[in-house]
């Protein structure tokens, strides 16, 4: 039986660190972290997903800004958008919810976002930092699996580390911050040959591929750590992860729940990058 690691506990403890930091922050210097964010479309899970980062931000005692904006908005509108919040010295973090609609170039978005009020750690400046370990802030998923391991004593140095997914958001940075802490990586990706075997050879399993149930039992090597990225909706409307929990739980040492695992730590990782951006603009 593998023991739970608790999301939503970790999550509310590091929450409640940023709310001191903050208040310590506004009595010192005046400064209360501001964080902007932009949604263009009706699309209802980014609805939802701004909505709980409006509400993160009352818990931690941030000031905040939301720009809902129509689906018809303009490439420029959203450049004038993103030029006059750069400019606006009460925000400090700045996230533009993604996808945008199709007409609208999320390159060009995230170029425009100044590398100080990147929050989201998007932009090639960040990423090159965190390549080269010398980051202020990181994407908040990877960092919130960090935190995970970190907070639930899992030692990440000298272990075999398997990461499934080679997105921007979250594989590739993931294995960096797990290579930065002395892990041994591999990414597997749609073109791995025997990823099963693969798998099986991991300390650390980070599932991160989008596909309902896919990590069996069978894949999973008996005392590994478990972590899954992963959410998905199955047909019955349950959420689920990208690992088939009640075959790999019995052989995991650890493993992170869907729902109620990696997911309370993004937008609580997205807090701490806002607070880090506030911290930096008064040095």
């Amino acid at each position: 039986m593998a023991n739970i690691i608790n999301g939503k506990e970790i999550s509310k403890a590091i929450r409640e660190e940023i709310k001191e930091s903050t208040e310590l922050l506004v009595r010192d210097t005046g400064v209360r972290p501001g964080l902007a964010v932009i949604i263009v479309g009706e699309d209802p899970a980014s609805q939802v997903y701004v909505r709980n980062k409006k509400k993160a931000c009352d818990e931690v005692g941030f000031y905040s800004e939301s720009y809902e904006l129509p689906e018809s908005t303009t490439q420029e509108e959203l450049n004038a958008l993103v030029d006059k919040l750069n400019r606006n010295d009460k925000i400090h973090g700045i996230l533009c919810q993604l996808p945008l609609p199709k007409h609208l170039d999320e390159n060009e978005v995230i170029m425009r976002i100044s590398p100080a009020k990147d929050v989201d750690a998007f932009h090639p400046e960040n990423v090159g930092k965190i390549m080269i370990g010398d980051y202020s802030f990181l994407p908040c998923t990877p960092a919130g699996v960090m935190a995970l391991l970190e907070r639930s004593g899992i030692e990440v140095s000298g272990k075999e580390c398997v990461v499934v997914g080679r997105s921007n958001i979250v594989g590739k940075p993931q294995a960096m911050l797990l290579l930065h802490a002395n892990g041994t990586v591999t990414i597997c990706h749609s073109r791995t040959k025997n990823l099963a075997e693969v798998c099986r050879r991991a300390d650390i399993l980070v599932a991160a591929i989008g596909k309902a149930d896919f990590f069996t039992g069978d894949m999973v090597k008996e005392g590994a750590v478990v972590i899954d990225v992963g959410m998905n909706r199955r047909a019955d409307g349950k959420l689920t992860g990208d690992v088939d929990f009640a075959s790999v739980e019995p052989k995991a040492s650890y493993i992170t729940p869907v729902p109620g695992g990696v997911g309370p730590m993004t937008i609580t990782m997205l807090m701490q990058n806002t607070l880090t951006a506030a911290k930096n603009s008064v040095k």
